[in-house]
Order: structure tokens, then sequence, then C-alpha cells
């Protein structure tokens, strides 16, 4: 689950982390009042769960209430790189002297954890990292390992807080690591953090968190209570809310190619093979959906699945990928023609199918003689056919 701006900030804040004053306002009318409250000049920034949203103008200081109202006017009403603006958040404008970057993952290639920080922050850090690795300092924690203050201090030593003061930072560095693991966090980004005051003044100097990214684990959502408090109107997708209540591992995406498989892996790869066939045939078709039916599932798994990605009005075709190992190629067959027969599905699927029970699934699909069921016998191909079925009933829906 990522979490937008002004909810990230929420959970910083609650480690006693400095930010700025801010509020977060849903509609334009409410603009007026939030300046008025935080005091002039405010930043009034886009919630959208997506970075580079100064680049897409999502982004505006405001000398004036008026000024903040206008901004708020154009940014409310945008998309930023497919992510529609869900309020703004109206935030004091700190004078900036320094910024930095330093955030806390989880390192899937080294399986532990890991703490990333440059003295270089602000919207170009993967650049900076590109061109100068030696000014990006990486800290790997194991999964048993703690991050203590000692740690943090030399991390912060080790950055380079020369604009800072280096027990300042390892405070930051370790109330980061709390909002990490109490969260069950996947990612907790500060960028900038930033060195702020009055450059004249040594003592107004301090380190403040201006802007947050923080991805929290969905598998440990049951230990906090299902962070109710992060649910949106505005973020409540029909088809994964519905899938839920299946008990289904569904995202939404928007392409026109629908996508079933067993195993998180094989659907990711499924995912790209779709998305490479329509490059390559030049059609841009790209998967409508990620659907896990997991291990074990049966041909009741099979056709609730179906049901829930074909009521996505964009899907044109559907690829299921199954490789048989818990999972019965045979049961998901069955369940593939008990959809048919119970949604009166007529849009083309395309089926591959390996592992156990493969030759008993395909043999049952093929004695059905439906003439919307398409075999094939590698993921790419399949994938390729998928996209081919769904660009042709693109272009003659035009």
């Amino acid at each position: 689950m990522d979490l937008y701006e002004y909810q990230a900030r929420e959970l910083l804040e609650e480690q006693g982390i400095d930010t700025p004053r801010a509020l977060f306002v849903e509609d334009e009318g409410q603009v007026a009042q939030a300046a008025e409250t935080i005091g002039m000049p405010v930043v009034v920034k886009a919630q959208v769960k997506i970075g580079h949203r100064g680049q897409a103008g999502g982004v505006r200081i405001a000398q004036d209430r008026n000024a903040a109202v206008t901004a708020a006017a154009d940014i409310l009403p945008m998309t930023i790189h497919g992510h529609r603006v869900n309020g703004v958040l109206v935030a004091e404008a700190r004078n900036i002297l320094h910024e930095y970057y330093v955030s806390i993952s989880v390192d899937r290639a080294s399986r532990d954890f890991d703490v990333l920080a440059t003295a270089s922050g602000g919207t170009e850090v993967e650049e900076i990292a590109r061109e100068h690795p030696e000014s990006v300092k990486r800290l790997h924690i194991g999964a048993l390992e703690d991050f203590d203050l000692e740690a943090a201090t030399r991390m912060a030593r080790s950055i380079g807080f020369y604009h800072a003061d280096v027990d300042q930072a390892a405070q930051i560095l370790l109330r980061m690591w709390r909002c990490f693991k109490e969260n069950d966090a996947t990612l907790v980004e500060i960028n900038p953090l930033a060195k702020v005051g009055d450059p004249d003044d040594e003592g107004s100097k301090s380190l403040c968190a201006l802007d947050a990214k923080i991805s929290l684990d969905d598998n440990a959502a049951y230990r906090h209570d299902g962070w109710k408090r992060f649910a949106t109107a505005r973020d409540a997708d029909p088809y994964e809310v519905k899938a839920r209540e299946l008990g289904l591992h569904y995202v939404h995406l928007n392409g026109q190619v629908g996508v079933i498989g067993n195993g998180a892996g094989l659907v990711m790869s499924s995912l790209d093979a779709v998305s490479f066939a329509g490059q390559d045939q030049g059609t841009g078709i790209q998967p409508a959906n990620f659907l896990d039916i997991g291990g074990g599932a049966d041909a009741e798994a099979m056709c609730r699945s179906l049901e829930i990605v074909l009521s996505d009005p964009q899907v044109a075709s559907v690829f299921i990928n199954v490789y048989g190992g818990i999972t019965s190629c045979e049961q998901v067959a069955l369940g593939i023609l008990e959809a048919m027969d119970e949604l009166g599905i007529d849009k083309p699927i395309v089926v591959r199918f390996d592992g156990n029970a493969a030759p008993e699934g395909l043999r049952i699909l093929e004695e059905a003689h439906r003439s919307n069921i398409h075999m094939a016998r590698t993921m790419e191909q399949a994938a390729a056919q998928a996209a081919r079925l769904a660009a042709q009933d693109k272009e003659s829906s035009k």
C-alpha cells in the first residue's frame, strides 16, 4: 500500500520527525482558509502516489492567498503520470539551506534492509546516483539485526551532514527506522530532508522532512486494523474491492488483456510477455490486470477469477497461464468451462498449461469445442496470441 504524502507525514510526525505545518484539502473552496491558517507563503502540492510532481506542475509556491487558490485550481483537475490528483497539501514554505536524501527499504536482492542516503537530495537523486555513485552511502541491516543510535551516528557522519548537526541527523535516521519497523513498511523515504532556517542565525537551523514517501506491506494489514485510517473513497477501485471480497490477489491495470496465473512470479512474467507482445506487434496492447489464483486453486476459484477480470469493460481477451504443481490444470480447465457457461463469456481466452495434469486439462478444453478458447504451447506464444486478439477487438470496435 502506497501512501499519499499527507498520510506519510502523519507517520513521520508520530515518531517525532519535524515536518512543515500543513493542511490537506480536497476541494478548491477550502484552500484560502488553509493558506490563512498556515500563514503565507505556502507550497501547494498535488497529492498523488507517484514522484516527479514538481516537473509535471503539481507543486507551486504561493506568496498570497489568491495565488494559493489559483495554484490549487490548476492542480486539482490534473492527472500526473496516469494518477488523478486526490486533493492538495497546503504546506508552510520553509527557507531551504541544503537538501539531503534518506530512505530505508526492503532490499529483495540481498534479502535485508537497506539504508540509503546522500548529501545531494532533491528531484534528481536517481541521476546523481548514476553519475556520482560515490556520493551515495548505503548500509545493509540483516533481517534479525537492529539499527541503533551508534549505527545511525556513523551513517550520519558518512553521509556528510556538514551543514547540519550530526546528532540531529542520527536521531532522524533512528526515528525513520522505528517508523519503518513499527508500521511494517517496505519503504520510508524523505526527499528532501532539508536544512532549514535563517542562514545568518545558527540557532534557527534544523533538519525538516519537506516531503515523504512511505509504502506499507499489505500482508501486514491485519496487524494494523487493515490501515483503515489510510483508506480514501477515491482510491477504492471497484474491481479490486470485489476481488478482495472473494479472497483473490488482484491489481487493476489499464490495458486490454486480462491476465490470470498461479504464483506471483509467473503472473508478473505473463504481464511482461503481454507488454512485449504489444510492443513487437506495434499495437500498444497492455495487460489489464494482475490476478494470482494461488496454489491449489480449484474450478470455483478460476470461475470467480474470470468473473472479476471480465467485469472490466476494457478487457478484450484473457490470457490464462498456469503451471500445475499443487494446482491441477484439469481443475482449472473445468473452472474455465464452468465460467463460460455461467457468465456467457464470448471474449477470446488463450490458455497455456504446463505441469500437473496439463495434458488432461488441454484435452478437456479441446473436447469442449468452444470457438473462443485458444491454446498455446509456450507463454510467449500465448501472450502474442492474446495481444493480437485484443488488438483485433480494439480495431473492430472503432
